[in-house]
């Protein structure tokens, strides 16, 4: 692993940074393969915005600085590459410094190959996610302690990926992806008005389907619906679609899933 901070490479973290102290900050993971970071727009879309909601005052050029650094140690960057970027130092408190945030650059070498789909066993969480402030929907702040709970109890029913509900009832998305599902012929994926991450691979597939005439709802799903599900698959950066098999011992057809992965070419990715 590489880690770089400002472009300088580094083996530790800071004290007082506000990332450790009160997740302040945000972050993307993505793959990249032949030193080109895929979906790259999406992904500078989503940290710009998670930024401006912040007010987080970032150098956007550290990154391509910091991926040519890393190329001198690795001649082609292939893995995953992680994006921190944090408030930085400060005194203690809530209270905002006066300074332009520190940007981080993680890369895991790792041999990559071209994107298939997977098939899983899955099932509905019990615990529930809560409602974000306005500002922080759809972005990836640093703040993932739900996440890190719901994994938990996924861990413990042997379940890679599980929907997840939210206090209201509502089917949001899966502990680490976004998720896409079919009932009564037409593919639905949750429209993420009250919390929830806009993944970029979730946008990349929405996408597609727009182009390849392909309907797709995003509306609000009630957990009454559940049962209705005829196919589902879960999506992020780094995996398009990890197909359940089941849900909650309900078994589902994955023939759908597999004709979508092949129509909307999901294996090319760039």
């Amino acid at each position: 692993m590489l880690c770089f901070k400002n472009t300088q490479e580094v083996k530790d973290i800071a004290l007082l940074d506000r990332a450790f102290h009160y997740g302040d900050g945000c972050f993307t993971t993505a793959r990249i393969v032949e030193s080109k970071i895929e979906l790259e727009a999406l992904h500078y879309a989503r940290l710009k915005l998670a930024c401006e909601r912040l007010s987080l005052d970032v150098d956007w050029d550290a990154i391509a600085t910091t991926l040519a650094l890393m190329q001198q140690q690795y001649s082609e960057l292939n893995g995953t590459l992680k994006v921190i970027i944090s408030r930085g130092e400060g005194q203690r408190g809530y209270s905002l410094p006066n300074h332009s945030a520190d940007l981080w650059v993680f890369y895991y070498p790792k041999t990559v190959e071209r994107f298939h789909y997977e098939k899983i066993p899955s099932g509905v969480l019990q615990s529930v996610m809560g409602l974000s402030m306005p500002n922080l929907v759809g972005i990836k702040s640093l703040n993932r302690i739900e996440q890190v709970l719901l994994k938990q109890e996924a861990d413990q029913r042997g379940w890679l990926e599980a929907l997840v509900l939210d206090v209201q009832g509502l089917v949001v998305e899966g502990v680490s992806s976004n998720c896409f599902f079919r009932i009564n012929d037409t593919w639905i994926t949750p429209e993420l008005r009250y919390n929830g991450v806009h993944g970029v691979m979730r946008a990349e597939i929405l996408g597609r389907m727009q182009q390849q005439g392909i309907q797709c709802e995003q509306r609000l799903v009630d957990s009454v619906e559940i049962p209705n599900i005829q196919s589902l698959f879960f999506c992020n950066a780094l995996q398009p679609m990890k197909i359940a098999t089941e849900l909650d011992q309900q078994t589902l057809m994955v023939e759908p899933c597999i004709e979508l992965f092949n129509t909307l070419k999901l294996n090319q990715i760039a």
